[in-house]
């Protein structure tokens, strides 16, 4: 064989290699293909070629392997079990930033799919190399690092430690600062995955400055940078009071409540969230969301939004409404009963109807006033039903239950509580009697009127065990009228009476 022959098998054994792995990442990108390509063992054909003498074919065949992994968890098990990671390891530290973006690509496709599968990732010494990668002059290499950090550390406190521990966290800071929108968004997104788990790890993200540097973008015009945002701020908020005071000490408000209006939906989600996040803490920390205008701002953006989007902010009206009784008038004076009254009706999911029944809890059980707003929207039939509902979820049911209770226990606005003695069961109907057992006998207009719309008929005819606090509750009743009145209303009194009639024998 001449060395012109020699030459020409090279270069045709590297074009057949480049069009393979070429081939390979392009079919990769279709998910019909994955099946076909798994069981043709393409992973262990790949794997080789990480290591060929060609940059761009290492490179297309980290690309390829990466797409496989990131479809299912069996394909990134095929790719731990091969060996690849330590390899990919290795390649991170000697080889070129595309090379780098791609290796990166892969880690994070494995990463993704289960804490085990995170685990390989880490054991197989990733993070120092991925850290490293945060350091880089490149930019796609930053952002690439930061994402497959972000996914090892979202699944649990343990993994996250490791990040962590690793010298992520102050990289993941500088990377927030730099020019590139991509790689704050990623940043960003990091810092919250790391955050979410406990107040220890939310305080290494805090001593790092994070959040100053993160306050600064909440009115930047990307909708993605700022869904990270205030994801993150949120994941930080949620664990103390001490660490909801820093974000707010870093005036996130009143800025943030005009990106409740924000065209994006995630953006007004998250914005909600963090809203909710820092009033469930203590009444101070509320009553400064409702200062700034908190409340009235979330009570709009429920009226603008719809399903899962609503809910962190029902129940963040729930939180302020919980801790003080001005704090729930603030809620009533800015029509949020209405509107989660709305919200009970239009919202299909049996966990959006939980949160907005135990708001309404939350805002009626204070006072009579308290419990007067409520009912007067028509709530408590709504209450009701959804507690009888035997298609009600077992916790919608039970918070259903407790807020009826609540509201029963405080309302003296005997209108709203007479529809009720049509159709409630007798442990919710012993709070309805006892509110009319208290009022009745102090208020002879309230005598006249229960008598006129028929609501002394309606107490005669529930029938109550001997000795039960409903039928204690009934006797108290029965004794604010005249003895004949009650035996009137009484069932059966008409035959009774027309059998006095039949027997009556004129003089």
């Amino acid at each position: 064989m001449t060395q012109r022959q020699v030459l020409q098998a090279f270069e045709q054994y590297q074009r057949s290699r480049t069009q393979f792995v070429q081939t390979v990442a392009e079919l990769a990108t279709r998910p019909q293909n994955i099946e076909t390509l798994q069981h043709a063992g393409v992973v262990s054909l790949l794997r080789p070629l990480l290591l060929d003498g060609v940059p761009t074919i290492q490179q297309t065949a980290a690309l390829a392997l990466g797409r496989l992994a990131n479809h299912s968890d069996d394909l990134a098990e095929a790719v731990v079990k091969g060996g690849i990671l330590p390899q990919l390891v290795y390649s991170l530290a000697e080889q070129n930033r595309f090379y780098k973006k791609a290796a990166a690509f892969v880690l994070r496709a494995v990463a993704k799919h289960s804490p085990e599968l995170a685990q390989a990732v880490v054991d197989c010494g990733a993070l120092d190399a991925l850290v490293l990668c945060l350091e880089e002059f490149d930019p796609g290499v930053k952002e690439a690092a930061a994402w497959a950090l972000g996914y090892i550390a979202r699944h649990n406190a343990e993994l996250s430690l490791s990040v962590v521990e690793a010298g992520a966290v102050p990289l993941l800071v500088l990377c927030v600062q730099e020019p590139e929108i991509a790689v704050r968004r990623i940043a960003a997104s990091s810092l919250s995955d790391i955050s979410k788990h406990s107040p220890e790890l939310a305080q290494t993200v805090v001593d790092t400055g994070a959040i100053a540097y993160l306050a600064q973008m909440i009115l930047n015009p990307d909708a993605k940078l700022k869904r990270q945002v205030f994801s993150a701020l949120s994941q930080i908020s949620k664990h103390s009071v001490d660490l909801a005071e820093m974000v707010v000490e870093a005036e996130v408000f009143p800025a943030a409540l005009a990106c409740l209006k924000d065209p994006d939906e995630y953006v007004r989600k998250n914005v909600a969230t963090l809203m909710r996040e820092i009033a469930k803490h203590t009444p101070e920390l509320s009553q400064m969301v409702v200062n700034c205008g908190g409340v009235a701002a979330v009570i709009d953006y429920l009226g603008d939004s719809r399903a899962n989007v609503r809910l962190p902010g029902i129940m963040m009206l729930g939180y302020v409404a919980a801790h003080r009784e001005n704090l729930a008038m603030a809620v009533i004076v800015s029509r949020g009963v209405s509107q989660l009254a709305i919200c009970l009706v239009e919202e299909p999911e049996d966990h959006i109807k939980a949160a907005t029944v135990w708001a309404f809890g939350q805002i009626g059980r204070h006072t009579p006033e308290h419990a007067r707003a409520v009912a007067s929207a028509n709530v408590l039939p709504k209450l009701l039903d959804l507690y009888m509902d035997p298609g009600s979820s077992e916790d919608l049911q039970a918070k259903s239950k407790r807020a009826l209770k609540g509201i029963l226990q405080k309302c003296t606005h005997l209108p709203a509580l007479e529809p009720l003695l049509c159709d409630a069961p007798s442990n919710i109907l012993k709070h309805v009697a006892c509110q009319f057992s208290k009022i009745l006998p102090h208020d002879s207009q309230a005598r006249r009127l229960f008598v006129t719309s028929g609501g002394l008929k309606k107490v005669q005819e529930i029938e109550a065990e001997a000795g039960s606090a409903l039928q204690e509750h009934i006797n108290s009743i029965n004794n604010c009228f005249p003895a004949e009145i009650v035996r009137y209303y009484s069932p059966g009194y008409s035959e009774t009476l027309l059998e006095k009639v039949e027997k009556y024998q004129p003089a």
